[in-house]
């Protein structure tokens, strides 16, 4: 069932499982003949979230690529979308609630993925660790209870990890900085704000800059799996299986071309 969903997504690019579902019925019915009905194929897979889970920890674990900056670290998060905010989500409400996605100013119910990133030169970030929440949860709430304790690291994320008294405690006591665009203070003197503009401009497009690899991230594991749009699930544990199925999809390129 595992190699079928892995090779129906990674190599043929499909995103939805009737798609696998028909293509292993044409093509692949002679190396597993009792694949059963389409029905049959969702329930079985379904109950193999726990499996992914694990199969997309264990490919990461040892095929960190050799151009890892392992001292810098990118920082983000993408909604997982069950249904849109103007309705009441009824799936998986175990792991799901409503949330705010800022960047397509939208509200929606469904998951957030986490995603702490390891810098790379001129290539996506390798993902150290990625976390699922509830969409509600805030990505500065996730950083202060999972990450924000790792030593010697350079965290590179957008303006909702501007935290500025719990970030100088962090650096303190773990010799670890968070760099985030500036923001704006409200109700600096004009003549002020014109003048650091040049030098904030310029740190925000450096900080920027360093960030973008993550944002490309997410955009090539959308383009590829369709993460995002989860409207067609069902139960939670379809929700784990679309979660972490189309994960260890985009893993195995980590292990086929390090």
């Amino acid at each position: 069932m595992m190699t079928i969903y892995l090779f129906g997504v990674q190599y043929q690019e499909y995103t939805k499982i009737n798609q696998i579902h028909k293509f292993a019925c044409d093509y692949l019915s002679d190396w597993f003949p009792n694949l059963g009905s389409y029905q049959a194929f969702c329930n079985r897979l379904n109950r193999l979230g726990g499996a992914f889970t694990r199969l997309s920890e264990l490919l990461l674990e040892d095929t960190q690529p050799n151009d890892c900056i392992i001292d810098q670290c990118l920082l983000d998060s993408m909604p997982i979308i069950t249904c849109s905010g103007k309705r009441k989500g009824k799936v998986a409400n175990e792991v799901t609630n409503k949330g705010y996605c800022s960047t397509k100013g939208v509200y929606y119910y469904g998951m957030k993925l986490h995603m702490l990133g390891i810098r790379r030169q001129d290539a996506l970030p390798f993902p150290e660790q990625v976390l699922f929440t509830p969409a509600s949860v805030n990505d500065i709430v996730v950083y202060k209870e999972r990450w924000s304790e790792m030593r010697n690291r350079t965290f590179f994320g957008d303006k909702i990890y501007m935290h500025n008294e719990f970030n100088q405690q962090v650096k303190s006591q773990y010799n670890s900085e968070m760099l985030t665009p500036i923001k704006a203070i409200k109700g600096m003197p004009l003549i002020i704000k014109q003048r650091i503009k040049a030098a904030d401009d310029l740190y925000n497009r450096a900080v920027s800059k360093i960030r973008q690899p993550i944002e490309a991230m997410f955009s090539w594991l959308i383009e590829k799996t369709d993460i995002q749009r989860a409207s067609k699930v069902r139960s939670t544990k379809g929700l784990m299986v679309h979660a972490f199925g189309k994960l260890t999809a985009t893993f195995l390129n980590y292990v086929l071309n390090p």
